[in-house]
């Protein structure tokens, strides 16, 4: 008796066109929510101003909007990639000593247990009004979630293949680099899609603190002045700058790890 072709796998990601579309169908549902409850309770604009309030805030100053969401953007950016660059060393040494990583494990739970906020003003006080104290605060909100799924992911490596590797003589720094790395790059960009969400708050709640910049700057300053519709376009773009970097973030994991996606 022979068995039949098998069934082919259902697609999970569906359409290109559905992909596209279905977000966008949710995007203006909540518009039209948004915009209804506007009208039908008849909210003041400086309490919550209506979809076309925000568009138009957009419109009176969009070079100016777009120049604070760039110093946002690099912000973000630069104190991700900072996480990236010291997180995934201080994993790998983690998966490889049990002693650095009894020592290293409590001291970084107990820094992101400290909330973000509270740092913002010691950073200023400590690097002043620049730049400097965003990319940092930036990278404390992103530095955990990188080394959590980097140092998971490495020592999820099947103990099968370690001895494989081992059982062709192959060093501590190959079997680290050519095995459990590889093996940790899906949940490492796991880490880093939860981080650059992070990130973005990072840099606003650090715009909030000694700022003469960014989006965070202008949110405060337009609660300051009552200016409701250009806080709410501050955080449309905001949103925006999230949505970019996140998605970029897949592309890439697509790009590198199609076998990955294929297991899904």
């Amino acid at each position: 008796m022979t068995s039949g072709p098998e069934p082919s796998r259902p697609r999970r990601q569906g359409s290109t066109l559905a992909i596209w579309l279905l977000p966008l169908f949710g995007f203006v549902v909540i518009l039209a929510l948004w915009w209804a409850a506007t009208v039908v309770f008849a909210i003041d604009d400086f309490l919550l101003p209506s979809p076309f309030d925000v568009a138009a805030a957009f419109a009176e100053q969009p070079g100016y909007l777009l120049d604070q969401s760039l110093v946002t953007l690099i912000e973000t950016v630069e104190g991700f990639l900072l996480a990236i660059v010291t997180g995934v060393p201080i994993a790998l040494l983690i998966v490889r000593s049990l002693v650095l990583e009894r020592i290293i494990y409590p001291l970084l739970l107990a820094v992101n247990a400290i909330p973000k906020i509270a740092v913002a003003p010691l950073l200023v006080i400590w690097m002043g009004f620049g730049q400097a104290p965003k990319v940092v605060l930036v990278f404390l909100v992103c530095f955990f979630p990188v080394v959590i799924s980097t140092a998971s992911g490495m020592k999820s490596t099947p103990i099968e293949l370690v001895d494989l590797l081992r059982s062709l003589n192959a060093s501590r720094t190959q079997e680290y680099f050519k095995l459990r790395l590889q093996y940790a790059l899906p949940q490492i960009f796991v880490g880093l899609k939860t981080a650059i969400s992070l990130a973005v708050i990072g840099s606003v709640i650090a715009e909030f603190v000694g700022a003469t910049a960014g989006l965070g700057y202008v949110i405060v300053n337009s609660g300051a002045s009552a200016n409701t519709s250009l806080a709410f376009a501050a955080m449309a773009l905001l949103g925006v700058i999230s949505i970019v970097l996140f998605y970029g973030l897949v592309l890439l994991e697509k790009k590198l790890l199609p076998w990955a996606e294929e297991h899904r």
